[in-house]
C-alpha cells in the first residue's frame, strides 16, 4: 500500500500556494494514500490484449473537406451592393 506522508502534503501545499490545518494534512494524506492505492490497483490489471480506447461513443468528424469553388467575384460586381463608391473603390466614413 502507498502511503503519503504528512511532508509530503506539506510539499504539496506549499507547491499549490495554499495552507493547510493540522487536521487537513492529516486528512489529505490519508485521502491520497487511498488514491495511490487504487492506482496501484488498477496497475496490477493485465491488458496486453485490449486495444486502447480514444473515445466511447462512437463519434465521427463532422468537419467537411476544403473544397475549391469555381465562383470568383470581380471587383465591379462586388461594388453594385456597396451603398457608396468612388473610383472602383469602396467609399466609407472617416475612422479617425
Amino acid at each position: 500500500m502507498a502511503k503519503i506522508s504528512h511532508k509530503d502534503v506539506l510539499k504539496i501545499a506549499s507547491l499549490s500556494r495554499i495552507s493547510l490545518s493540522p487536521e487537513e494534512v492529516t486528512q489529505y494524506a490519508d485521502e491520497i494514500s487511498e488514491i495511490l492505492t487504487f492506482v496501484e490497483q488498477l496497475q496490477s490489471i493485465d491488458t496486453t490484449n485490449i486495444r486502447p480506447t480514444y473515445q466511447v461513443n462512437n463519434l465521427q468528424s463532422v468537419m467537411r473537406a476544403d473544397e475549391v469553388k469555381g465562383y470568383s467575384a470581380n471587383g465591379i460586381e462586388l461594388l453594385k451592393n456597396a451603398p457608396d463608391q468612388a473610383a472602383n473603390h469602396f467609399k466609407v466614413k472617416k475612422v479617425l
